[in-house]
C-alpha cells in the first residue's frame, strides 16, 4: 500500500507539470514543430516549489522525485552515492529530502546525461562534498553553450565547481557502502552523453532517461541522440536484467523490466510507424496527421511530450 500511495503522488506529480506543458505543447499538424514556450521554463517554475517524494527501493536506496529528473540516493558508513542532482532550484528541498534519509556525508554525485534537470545540482552538490562523475559527452556539453531547438532553449556552460572531475568511457566499478556500483556508458540514445548505473547487491538499475516510464520521452537529436539509439541500448538493458531487478526511470514512478519492455514495445512500434510513412515521402505535417502515435497515445501521451511533439522526433530522428 505505500508503494501504491507513492507511485499515485509521483503520477500526480508528472501530471501537474504535464498538464501545464501540454497547454503549450503542439497539438495540430500546423505547429507540430517545438513548443511556443519552452518547456525548460516551465519545469524550472515547478521545481522552484517541488513536492519532493521518497521512495525506499532496496537496501538503503532510495529514489528523490520531485527536481526535474528522478535521484537516486544510497546511504551507508562510507556515505552517501547520488545518482543525478536535479534543479538547482529545489536545492532547499532536496537538501531536506537528504538529510531525512540519513546524516552521511555525500561522496558522490554521477550525471547520467548532460541534460539540466539532471546535472544543474551539480555545483552545490560538489560544494556539499561530492565528486562528479560523468561520461566525455557530458563534460563536453556542460564545457558550453549548448542550444537545444526542440527547447527553444540554449543551456549555460556549467559553473566551474559543476564539472565532473571522474570522466569515463567505459564500465567503472565503485565498492561503496557495501554494494558493488557499475556505471555503463552507452552508445548515443536519449543524447551522445548517456550512462547508467547497476547496484548489483539491491538489484537496482538506475537508466536516467533512457528510460521513461509510462510517458513519451524526450530525445535530443541535436546532440547526437536518436529514436534507434534509444531502442538498442533499451534492448541491451534488458539482455542483463531480470524480473526481479527494480529499474529506477529518469522521469515516472519506479519500474520493472515489464514496464521497460512496455517502453521499448512503444518506441519500436511508433518507430516503425513513422518510418513507414517518411519512406513513402511524407512531410512531417503529413505523418503527424496520421497519427502514428494512436495507438498508444492512451498510455504514454500524457506528460511534457505529447503525441505531436513525439511524432515530430522520431520523424527527425529517423535518418
Amino acid at each position: 500500500m505505500l508503494m501504491t500511495i507513492r507511485r499515485q503522488k509521483v503520477m500526480s506529480g508528472l501530471s501537474t507539470v504535464g498538464s501545464a506543458l501540454l497547454l503549450i505543447l503542439p497539438s495540430t499538424t500546423a505547429i507540430a514543430q517545438v513548443p511556443a514556450i519552452s518547456p525548460v521554463t516551465t519545469i524550472n517554475e515547478a521545481a522552484a516549489k517541488p513536492d519532493i517524494v521518497l521512495t525506499p527501493l532496496r537496501g538503503n536506496l532510495t529514489m528523490v522525485s520531485g527536481s526535474g529528473g528522478n535521484i537516486t540516493v544510497l546511504t551507508g558508513s562510507d556515505g552517501k552515492f547520488m545518482v543525478d542532482g536535479g534543479i538547482s532550484l529545489s536545492k532547499s528541498s532536496i537538501e531536506g529530502a537528504l538529510a531525512k534519509i540519513s546524516n552521511a556525508p555525500l561522496k558522490y554525485l554521477v550525471d547520467t546525461h548532460y541534460h539540466w534537470d539532471h546535472t544543474d545540482g551539480n555545483p552545490w552538490l560538489h560544494e556539499a562534498g561530492a565528486t562528479i562523475v560523468a561520461t566525455t559527452n557530458t563534460v563536453k556539453h556542460l564545457s558550453t553553450d549548448t542550444r537545444v531547438d526542440d527547447w527553444k532553449y540554449t543551456f549555460k556552460q556549467m559553473a566551474p565547481d559543476g564539472m565532473p572531475t571522474v570522466v569515463i568511457n567505459s564500465p567503472k566499478t565503485y565498492h561503496f557502502d557495501g554494494e558493488t556500483i557499475v556505471l555503463t556508458p552507452v552508445a548515443p540514445a536519449h543524447t551522445d552523453s548517456d550512462l547508467y548505473v547497476y547496484f548489483k547487491k539491491a538489484d537496482v538499475v538506475v537508466l536516467g532517461d533512457l528510460f521513461w516510464n509510462g510517458v513519451y520521452p524526450f530525445i535530443d537529436n541535436e546532440q547526437g541522440g536518436g529514436i534507434d539509439g534509444m531502442i538498442k541500448v533499451d534492448n541491451e538493458i534488458l539482455a542483463v536484467i531480470t524480473d526481479k531487478t527494480v529499474v529506477v526511470p529518469g522521469h515516472g514512478p519506479v519500474g520493472t523490466r515489464k514496464d521497460l519492455v512496455a517502453f521499448r514495445d512503444m518506441l519500436v512500434g511508433i518507430r516503425n510507424n513513422v518510418a513507414a510513412l517518411k519512406k513513402q515521402g511524407k512531410s512531417l505535417a503529413d505523418v503527424v496527421a496520421a497519427k502514428p502515435t494512436g495507438a498508444f497515445d492512451a498510455t504514454f501521451g500524457k506528460f511534457v511530450i505529447g503525441p505531436d511533439f513525439f511524432t515530430k522526433i522520431v520523424y527527425d530522428g529517423l535518418k
